[in-house]
């Protein structure tokens, strides 16, 4: 395969196994059902579409199984106590369909190499013509993306370094993805409180442990713009549940990064450049002298009862990074 792409590739590739690091999204919409959503992924990825309910179907792909399914939990467990049969049942196949028009409808993608994320370009427009509406749809359901990435490693200081890179660019990169107003005042991207992001930037050496007692502290909830549940969970489960009992926390060895729009149905809209902003933390991080940089920077402008000034940082921050990551 070509490792020449539209997407941006991360200064850092490749895990310390020397595989290519991989990579998931999750686009969330609505106007479409289930199976058209699940036949329209199969068109563009050359795929075989099946259901295993009214609510979820399975599209095995070259690049791995999608799932599709409604992003409502009480039709789920309905189709899932059904199993097959569900699918059968001419009131759920009603009731799947009608959801469609008011919950969102999500694709998760399998973790894809970061060199063939081209193939993603082909499934963003399929279901654009197929008639999937986004962000903008609905102020109520605030539909977004979500990005996946796994990490390098995950040694505490890797981890700690992606937190506090994000930390550091948290309202930079609202600007810069454009986040929707109704996004922005929905309970589901909540950005990191500022008197958390004064603590990891100020990590030297940090342990696991740590880390994840320290954001449960300061994160008790999964409704995080850079949602560290799953990573966490994956290390340290007991740990997590100890603190919060959410049913919805899909454990895995990623990032789960939920800044982005998916303004699916605008042809101006790319995925690739929702995961090119997304990368701009991934090259901080490769800078761990302009890391520091930036972190000191950020606790110097802290203001005493007043914390820092939000729009002159995003200001700094934008000038920084030409100065220094352009």
């Amino acid at each position: 395969m070509s490792d020449i792409t539209s997407f941006s590739q991360p200064p850092q590739p490749q895990t310390t196994n020397g595989s290519y690091r991989r990579v998931g999204f999750e686009l969330e919409f609505s106007s479409l059902d289930v199976a058209s959503t699940a036949e329209a992924v199969a068109r563009a990825l050359n795929g075989s579409a099946y259901a295993k309910s009214a609510a979820k179907w399975l599209v095995d792909t070259e690049l791995g199984e999608f799932k599709v399914e409604i992003d409502w939990q009480f039709l789920q467990r309905i189709a899932a106590e059904q199993g097959e049969k569900a699918y059968d049942e001419a009131w759920l196949d009603s009731l799947s369909q009608a959801a469609s028009i008011v919950v969102p409808v999500e694709v998760i993608c399998p973790p894809i190499a970061v060199n063939a994320l081209d193939s993603l370009d082909a499934l963003v427009s399929e279901l654009r013509q197929a008639g999937a509406k986004g962000t903008d749809e609905s102020i109520i359901a605030a539909y977004g993306t979500h990005i996946n990435p796994e990490l390098p490693n995950l040694e505490a200081a890797t981890i700690a370094a992606y937190m506090q890179a994000y930390a550091v660019l948290q309202w930079w990169l609202v600007e810069q993805h454009h986040v929707n107003t109704s996004r922005k005042l929905s309970p589901y991207i909540d950005l990191y409180p500022e008197h958390y992001v004064r603590q990891i930037l100020q990590y030297d050496k940090v342990t696991i442990t740590q880390l994840i007692d320290d954001y449960l502290s300061a994160n008790p909830s999964r409704n995080r713009a850079l949602d560290m549940l799953p990573l966490f969970s994956h290390l340290d489960e007991q740990r997590v549940a100890n603190v919060i009992a959410d049913g919805k926390v899909n454990v895995r060895p990623t990032l789960h990064y939920r800044l982005p729009n998916c303004r699916i149905d605008d042809m101006r809209w790319s995925l690739a450049d929702e995961w090119r902003i997304y990368c701009t933390i991934e090259r901080l991080v490769q800078r761990p002298k302009a890391l520091a940089e930036l972190c000191a920077a950020f606790l110097a402008a802290d203001r005493p009862m007043l914390g820092v000034a939000r729009q002159p940082w995003v200001e700094h921050v934008s000038k920084w990074l030409k100065e220094n990551l352009a």
